[in-house]
């Protein structure tokens, strides 16, 4: 992970965190190993909320909402110690985006369980494969020369931010009413932001790709077509041209 590569978290700048990344930087402990860890806890996660859908005690989102935040710690982690511990690999970009499509797949699938409602799983689905699709896009926007952009209004960090905050009011609502309304809005609201999300970022690209210069330009063509005729009619001109020996003999 590079620098610039990295969306912009304003919990980096805590003292905290600064002395967490310098007693992870002088362990054996890899940015790559702190990647995978954060799928581990996403899988906690999400099998927390699956257990929330047979046995509905409040607890159970508790810890959901729990591991959630140690997967985002370990997203941030994994790219403090590679950029500002300098342990950073030639495979780290792998390590730093393949987990976290996995674990935003294991939290809003089992969250969409949790739900406890008959369309729950449709809903945890479509929230995981738009969630998928925010990042794709994103990469793909990279891969193609535009500006790497992390915006929102559904990127991970809000993602994780709306489903941690449904879960907390949850439990109030299931100790409360014993209903379970606030998770399925929730993940409502991830949905369409995840969406609108998506056509942002599609739509940023592509107006930097239709502002780039084209090459299909017929002034463009014509310029590299009289260019490639001039330096072709001087190859032949050199190719043609006597070359005298030093006995003073031609050479054709």
């Amino acid at each position: 992970m590079t620098a610039s590569n990295r969306r912009e978290l304003k919990t980096r700048s805590k003292a905290w965190v600064g002395q967490l990344t310098t007693r992870l930087v002088k362990t054996n402990i890899t940015p790559n190993q702190i990647s995978l860890l954060s799928v581990a806890f996403a899988l906690f996660s999400g099998l927390s909320f699956y257990a929330f859908s047979f046995n509905q005690t409040w607890g159970w989102l508790l810890l959901a909402a729990i591991f959630i935040q140690l997967r985002l710690l370990c997203n941030m982690m994994d790219g403090l110690v590679a950029v500002e511990g300098g342990k950073g690999t030639k495979s780290g970009e792998l390590f730093n985006d393949i987990p976290d499509r996995f674990a935003d797949v294991f939290i809003l699938l089992g969250a969409g369980y949790a739900c406890s409602v008959s369309y729950g799983a449709t809903l945890g689905w479509t929230a995981a494969v738009l969630a998928v699709m925010t990042a794709y896009i994103r990469v793909l926007g990279g891969s193609l020369g535009a500006p790497i952009s992390f915006m929102g209004p559904m990127a991970k960090q809000h993602r994780m931010a709306v489903l941690t905050g449904s879960s907390l009011f949850a439990i109030l609502e299931t100790m409360i009413w014993d209903s379970h309304y606030i998770l399925i809005i929730g993940l409502s609201v991830i949905t369409i932001g995840s969406l609108w999300t998506c056509y942002r970022r599609a739509a940023t690209i592509y107006r930097f790709l239709e502002n780039q210069p084209s090459t299909d330009n017929p002034v463009i063509k014509k310029e590299n077509l009289d260019n490639s005729n001039t330096d072709s009619l001087t190859n032949i001109s050199q190719t043609n041209t006597p070359q005298t020996n030093t006995k003073g003999e031609n050479h054709v």
